[in-house]
């Protein structure tokens, strides 16, 4: 049978991996501690995965799920949470990923929006669905992952049944929708990505192809989907010790520990996981345990600082940090390694080139055009820019999602048809360099317009950034396109914060003397500071430069008064 005569459930790989390595661990998962203080641990073989999903699917089944029903996943990175997805695949149900983190008002907006069919969830997600019946009552099949209170519905329990059958996925084409996955909000409300079985089924080809994954390794997972990808390629999932929706709170002994416990080999997290943990190992002096070969970061630019950091923390003299360079509607899209970063392209970077993020995947097209806040009816309208000239990045590849979940408008904007074919518009600015590496700007909704021209946040931050007390900065317009003023708000190291207005004025003078030395920020003439950036839940790294913008501008008002 070819490849396309097969069904493309992304699940059906999950039945490979179990007929090929059925021994091998699929998902790990931390139980506490012993009596001498050791970590504990759960786990799923790949053949226990495939039929605890299996016992699962054919619970959700005489439920009444089936192609298409839209279930809302919400529940704990576990065992659990990946058993039920690959469960809710294996029906052909449509599993909705919402962050808890987003606030309780775009979470609303979010499931309104998807109308649900059914809510596979912990008790207090019951519990809020049923104060607000009105708005979901169309959610009649549901799920209660723990404790079963007075709403209806089974327990996890209940749903996997008693005895074991083979469960038989119906058949699922490349263009049926498996997923609707949330983007974080950073830059304007929360958006459904509608996924595909086909674009799953790309993601793990080119993340396999690229990084040359091989079965059997073992990778610590800080993004709790990413085990999708690890079941299909044979790898174990670790998941780690920490809260999800705070990993710049993670605790980097828990991290290490896992690693050296599991044998990890590969690590996929935010960056402000690798920022913990590779201070971590600078102030205590130890390294990461040499099993792990390869570091996975995503979300936002990786920090130069974070990727020195960890790569004098590997102990394994080969490894390396890789920053894969994507969005929830098209990733991965371009990649780079520390290595590549420290020896080639760090200096640059520093002085306002920019961040690199490296050569585009295989089968993935990258296009700098004309920057332009309008949608484009086709290809034909895109003014392709040339080597070097900063514009806005536009792709095309076999995993980009196609629309978002009945957002008509919002597709009209950030598709760009193609013949057959559609470009995306990832909203965020760069160039390409004379090697064909992307260079990312900042994004397209945070340029600064004045006067004197534009300024792109990641260009001009990184001039503040280099001073040894600034954690991070954020650049910030005030008042009115295209004459904004131009605003730094920085936040200092820990401990760092000026004390009192002497020190104040010290540190501000330093930095606007790094901003005269740079003609990118030249203009730049205000400068605040702050005790902690705002940043998203999913990464805790993209900062919310639009909650900062009108407290900028409180703050300079009140200063002239």
């Amino acid at each position: 049978m070819s490849q396309s005569e097969k069904s493309q459930n992304i699940a059906d790989r999950l039945r490979v991996t179990a007929a090929e390595r059925p021994d091998q661990k699929a998902v790990v998962a931390p139980d506490g501690r012993d009596a001498s203080g050791r970590a504990k641990y759960r786990q799923f073989t790949f053949e226990q995965l495939d039929q605890e999903s299996d016992r699962l699917a054919h619970g959700l089944t005489q439920m009444g799920v089936g192609p298409g029903t839209r279930l809302v996943l919400m529940v704990p990175p576990g065992l659990e949470f990946i058993a039920l997805t690959f469960a809710i695949f294996k029906t052909g149900a449509v599993c909705v990923l919402i962050d808890p983190g987003m606030g309780r008002s775009n979470i609303f907006r979010c499931l309104e929006e998807v109308e649900p069919h059914g809510f596979v969830a912990i008790p207090i997600v019951h519990l809020v669905r049923i104060l607000n019946r009105r708005r979901f009552d169309s959610a009649k099949l549901n799920v209660t992952v723990g404790r079963r209170f007075f709403w209806g519905g089974l327990n996890y329990q209940q749903l996997r049944g008693k005895e074991y059958s083979k469960f038989e996925s119906p058949r699922r084409e490349s263009r049926d929708l498996a997923a609707i996955i949330f983007t974080s909000g950073s830059t304007g409300p929360p958006k459904g990505v509608a996924y595909e079985h086909g674009m799953f089924n790309a993601q793990v080809d080119l993340l396999q192809e690229f990084y040359g994954i091989e079965p059997g390794g073992v990778d610590l997972s800080g993004f709790p989907l990413f085990a999708l990808f690890n079941s299909a390629m044979g790898v174990t999932t670790v998941i780690p010790d920490m809260n999800p929706t705070r990993p710049a709170d993670v605790d980097p002994d828990k991290i290490l520990e896992a690693i050296c416990d599991q044998g990890v080999t590969q690590a996929f997290g935010s960056p402000a996981i690798w920022n913990r943990v590779g201070r971590h190992c600078e102030a205590s002096g130890i390294t990461i345990h040499d099993s792990l070969r390869r570091v996975l970061s995503a979300g936002a630019p990786v920090p130069i600082h974070v990727l020195d950091r960890m790569q004098s923390a590997f102990s394994n003299t080969t490894a390396a940090m890789h920053t894969p360079y994507g969005a929830t509607e098209s990733l991965p899209v371009a990649s780079i390694s520390s290595l590549q970063v420290l020896g080639e392209t760090a200096a640059k970077s520093r002085v306002g080139a920019g961040t690199c993020v490296g050569n585009a995947f295989p089968h993935v097209k990258i296009r700098i055009i004309e920057i332009n806040d309008s949608p484009l009816k086709s290809i034909n309208e895109a003014v392709e820019l040339p080597v070097g000239k900063i514009g806005e990045v536009i792709v095309q590849a076999p995993s980009t999602t196609r629309e978002y979940y009945r957002r008509a408008e919002a597709t009209a904007l950030a598709k760009i048809p193609d013949g057959d074919g559609f470009w995306h518009r990832m909203g965020d600015t760069g160039y390409l360099d004379e090697r064909g590496r992307l260079w990312f700007c900042g994004r397209k909704a945070h340029i600064v317009e004045t006067s004197d021209g534009r300024l792109f946040t990641i260009r001009c931050e990184a001039i503040f950034n280099e001073h040894p007390r600034v954690f991070r900065s954020a650049l910030v317009g005030v008042g009115s396109k295209p004459k904004q003023t131009p605003v730094i708000i920085v936040e200092p190291e820990e401990g760092k914060f000026p004390s009192d207005n002497n020190e104040r004025e010290k540190f501000e003078a330093e930095l606007l003397e790094l901003a005269r030395a740079n003609e990118l920020t030249q203009s730049i003439q205000h400068v605040l500071f702050h005790q902690s950036l705002p940043v998203d839940i999913r990464h805790n790294v993209k900062i919310f430069r639009e909650k900062l913008a009108p407290w900028a501008e409180q703050q300079l008002q009140a200063s002239q008064r």
